[in-house]
């Protein structure tokens, strides 16, 4: 399937590892020019040859932190100048993902840690919308992702619970206030997903629990009904198509990209 991703122009918040390098990946194989945003110059750097690299396409690193207003839109605008035009696609990954640490528990939630939490996964996911809405609706075409998690869908983890159903709803009120514009919004809700910090974090649990590795895989994935760990790869396999014009007929809704939640009726 032709996703009709040639020449348009991606933005990738925390493109530099995990989803959003697998994101990334994806949209320069089927023709997209990607800009990656992160804080780390080095792994930024890195990411970019090897995605430009493998694919072929212009990749770009460009260096910000989310939290900030005046560095989003000083990247953003780097990122518009380096890629020769306005940010057609934009995905929103720049977060610290859940579920490889035990979460707080109520006594030990900080306003601090709240307030960092939110700040990262909302309010930067808000940011950077806010930055390339202009782009998008001066040429009545648009397409923003908001990568959030399954948390929103679960208890056990407070704070992520809130951070990930503020971006559910962040995303339904972005769809309803730009679809008329031309630019769809969506969510994604992954759950626990291979990326590159998986492999030593397995090898970490097993040393520890005397198991091997293989065990200790299937303890992470006992969680979904495949039974198995969902590959990043995976989880932007269904982005990437989110970002595509072929996804017309999906806005304001998030989508589970964990395998299944077991017994849980969704609807």
């Amino acid at each position: 399937m032709d996703l009709e991703l040639d020449g348009k122009r991606a933005l990738v918040t925390g493109g530099s590892r995990g989803i959003g390098k697998a994101v990334a990946r994806l949209l320069a194989q089927e023709g997209a020019q990607v800009a990656l945003l992160a804080r780390d110059a080095r792994s930024l750097a890195a990411a970019a040859t090897e995605l430009a690299a493998q694919s072929g396409r212009t990749v770009v690193g460009v260096r910000g932190d989310t939290t900030d207003d005046e560095q989003v839109r000083a990247a953003v605008a780097e990122a518009v100048r380096l890629l020769g035009g306005p940010i057609d696609i934009l995905v929103n990954a720049a977060a610290e993902p859940a579920g490889y640490a035990a979460p707080p528990q109520l006594a030990e939630i900080s306003a601090a840690y709240f307030h960092a939490e939110m700040n990262t996964k909302v309010m930067g996911y808000l940011r950077c919308a806010r930055e390339v809405v202009a782009g998008m609706r001066a040429q009545g075409w648009g397409r923003i992702v908001n990568v959030s998690g399954l948390a929103a869908r679960q208890t056990g983890n407070a704070v992520g619970s809130m951070r990930n159903v503020a971006v559910a709803a962040l995303t339904k009120n972005l769809a309803d206030e730009l679809g008329a514009s031309g630019i769809q919004v969506t969510a994604v809700h992954p759950g626990v997903t291979r990326t590159e910090r998986t492999a030593p974090l397995i090898a970490e649990r097993a040393a520890a629990q005397g198991l091997s590795a293989d065990a200790v895989e299937a303890q992470m994935a006992a969680g979904n009904s495949i039974k198995q760990l969902v590959d990043a790869s995976e989880v932007a396999n269904v982005i990437v198509f989110l970002c595509s014009p072929k996804s017309r007929a999906i806005n304001g809704d998030a989508i589970a990209v964990g395998g299944g939640a077991p017994r849980a009726i969704y609807y």
